[in-house]
C-alpha cells in the first residue's frame, strides 16, 4: 500500500488511535533506539559488535557463563539503564485512559515499565534484561545482588533457593519461548479490534506472527517504522516515521484527563 506524507500520516494515526476502543501496542527495538538503545541486527547494532551467546552454551560451558554475566554487569550490550522517551510516554497515556490494554513487547529494556505502565499490562516476549532468574525454579534475583560476588570473588551466579544456574532473565538464541507470555500475547491479540506496531521490522517469528494474527481476526492493523516491513500490505495505515515524535502528536498529553465541567 502506498504510505501518507509524514503530516498526513501522523493525523491518521490519531484517528486510528481514536478509533481503536480495544487496542493493543505492539514494540520493537526502534521505539527504544530513540533512548539510545541499540537494536541487535542493523549494521553498528549489539550483534554486529558481539557475538550472542547461545543458551546451550550458557547452560554447558562455565567459560561461556562467566562471559555472559561480564557483558551483563559491564552493561556492554546497552540493554539498560536509558530513560524511557517520548514514544513510551504515549503508549503508556494509552494504557492509563483505557485505550489500550497491552503492551506486547520484543525489547528486553523495561522501559515501559519504567514509564508507568503496570508490569501486568506489559507482556514481554523475550524477557527483561534488568534482572536475573533461576533456570530450574524461576526464583527472581537482582542483578546489583549478583554483581558483588561476581566482582569481589569472581562468583557465578547460582540461585539462593535451590542452587540452579542463574541468568539474566532475556531469552537467548536457542532458548525455548516462554510459554505464558506467548499464551498471554495470543490472548490479547485476538480480543482487541485494532493493533498498532511501533519500530519493529517484523522479521522474527513467532514474535512477528502478532501483527498478522490481529489482522486475520478483523483487527485495524497500524505499522509505524522508520523502513518498509514485510507486512505493510497486510496494514490499514503505513507510516514511515520517528516513533517518539509521532506518537507525541498522535497522542494528546491529556488522554484520559477528566474534563471540566463544561466538558471541554
Amino acid at each position: 500500500m502506498q504510505t501518507p506524507s509524514v503530516a498526513s500520516g501522523r493525523a491518521d494515526l490519531a484517528r486510528f488511535i481514536a478509533d481503536a476502543r480495544r487496542l493493543v501496542v505492539f514494540t520493537g527495538a526502534g521505539i527504544s533506539t530513540e533512548s539510545g538503545i541499540p537494536d541487535f541486527r542493523s549494521p553498528g547494532g549489539v550483534w554486529s559488535q558481539m557475538k550472542p551467546i547461545y543458551f546451550q552454551d550458557f547452560v554447558a560451558d562455565p567459560e561461556k557463563r562467566r562471559e555472559a554475566w561480564t557483558r551483563a554487569f559491564s552493561g556492554r550490550a546497552g540493554w539498560t539503564g536509558r530513560e524511557p522517551n517520548a514514544g513510551h510516554h504515549a503508549v503508556a497515556r494509552l494504557v492509563a485512559a483505557g485505550k489500550a490494554t497491552h503492551v506486547i513487547t520484543q525489547n528486553v529494556d523495561n522501559l515501559h515499565q519504567a514509564s508507568g505502565i503496570p508490569p501486568e499490562q506489559v507482556i514481554e516476549l523475550h524477557g527483561n534484561a534488568s534482572y536475573a532468574t533461576c533456570l530450574e525454579c524461576a526464583e527472581r534475583h537482582e542483578l546489583a545482588d549478583l554483581k558483588i560476588g561476581f566482582e569481589k570473588a569472581g562468583e557465578i551466579p547460582y540461585c539462593r533457593r535451590c542452587g540452579g544456574l542463574v541468568k539474566t532473565a532475556t531469552i537467548s538464541f536457542g532458548q525455548q519461548m516462554p510459554a505464558e507470555p506467548m499464551a498471554r500475547a495470543e490472548a490479547a491479540t485476538l480480543n482487541c479490534d485494532a493493533f498498532l506496531v511501533l519500530g519493529s521490522s517484523l522479521v522474527v517469528f513467532p514474535a512477528a506472527g502478532f501483527p498478522l494474527m490481529a489482522a486475520r481476526n478483523g483487527a485495524s492493523l497500524a505499522i509505524v517504522n522508520r523502513e518498509a516491513t514485510e507486512q505493510d500490505a497486510y496494514a490499514d495505515l503505513v507510516l514511515h516515521d520517528e516513533i517518539g515524535p509521532a506518537m507525541n502528536e498522535a497522542v494528546p498529553a491529556n488522554l484520559g484527563a477528566p474534563q471540566d465541567g463544561n466538558g471541554t
